[in-house]
């Protein structure tokens, strides 16, 4: 369990980390940090997704003593990132197909088995990890990735969830969340946006596998995220991080509300933040302050057909009704037992 740490400054927890010890701090607040995804990449102003792989990439690399390599599906993180000829990358950066960064990522630890075996020693020092959107994870890249747990390989593979395929037009992949609209799950008809009752909750899917480690997080809680990042580096075989990553553009939020909504998201119960470790569930990150979902769905424009005359009251019943599942499931109030 990891101790809290009190902020003696308000203000940003960048300045806030001043005050720290160092082994306190958080990567961010640091002037050791990597920069692994550095500045003059084109995401849009406000994308989690940059944001999300800035944390998880720079923990990684702390965790490792930068010895790492990326492998990298095809999607948004790819798009904004490496524009031909530049890159904003600052290490060893593998650009895969849409659905094969599992795959990659297996075969460069695969490789790097074979020359630390020749070298004379048991494992490299060198740590792979493979990362994706939701579309290369969840749809396009499901099945290499399920091999990959299946064989327990030793790559961390983090999924940037932002809820549908927001690079090619905000079409729904099957993380898109009931009654979103998209490009392709219009709000029109007697029920808008995304089909109830599909989808799949990737995270659990993962947990069935039994793998080592399994952890859900949100780029809301920097310290949380990069303590994930770490403990996962620490342990060898396949694992799974799973990002929730706000996108103004394909969500219609503002740009500067991008962390609020990760939170509320958190504290809605509508994304459950926990760590599975073999299969089970072995810590939550407990609700605060609960919110109820149209807190969460309101500020989002992709969910406006869901309110007003004459709405949709039943929709919003059967999101609060998942939510209060989550709550339940994950016991994520004290008072849960």
């Amino acid at each position: 369990m990891n101790a809290p740490v009190k902020f003696y400054q308000t203000g940003t927890f960048t300045v806030g980390n001043r005050l720290l010890q160092a082994e306190q701090r958080s990567v961010q607040s640091s002037e050791a940090r990597s920069n692994s995804l550095n500045s003059g990449h084109r995401a849009c102003q406000g994308c989690g997704e940059a944001l999300g792989a800035r944390y998880v990439v720079d923990a990684a690399m702390r965790a490792t003593n930068n010895q790492l390599i990326a492998a990298n599906a095809t999607g948004c993180l790819e798009v904004f990132s490496t524009p031909y000829p530049e890159t904003s990358w600052q290490l060893p950066w593998i650009h895969s197909l849409f659905g094969n960064a599992a795959a990659v990522g297996t075969g460069i630890a695969a490789a790097l088995k074979i020359k630390a075996l020749k070298a004379g020693k048991s494992m490299s020092d060198v740590r792979v990890i493979a990362q994706g959107g939701d579309g290369g994870t969840t749809d396009i890249g499901f099945g290499c990735l399920s091999g990959m747990f299946e064989r327990n390989d030793d790559v961390l593979y983090i999924c940037y969830d932002n809820e549908a395929y927001m690079n090619t037009g905000v079409q729904r992949s099957s993380a898109t969340p009931m009654g979103a609209r998209t490009a392709t799950t219009m709000a029109v008809g007697a029920q808008p946006g995304a089909p109830q009752g599909q989808g799949k909750n990737l995270p659990l899917i993962a947990m069935a596998h039994e793998i080592p480690y399994v952890a859900t997080a949100t780029v809301a809680d920097l310290r949380d995220l990069e303590a994930k990042v770490e403990k996962a580096m620490s342990i060898h075989g396949a694992r799974y991080l799973h990002v929730l990553v706000p996108c103004p553009l394909g969500w219609g939020s503002a740009s500067h509300d991008t962390i609020k909504l990760a939170r509320l998201a958190r504290e809605t119960g509508i994304f459950p933040v926990f760590e599975a470790e073999h299969g089970e569930v072995s810590a939550v990150t407990k609700i605060r302050h609960r919110v109820p979902v149209e807190d969460y769905l309101l500020p989002q424009k992709r969910f406006a057909h869901l309110f007003g005359t004459p709405g949709q009251p039943a929709m919003l019943a059967h999101i609060q009704a998942d939510a209060d599942r989550n709550i339940r499931r994950f016991k994520l109030l004290d008072e849960e037992v």
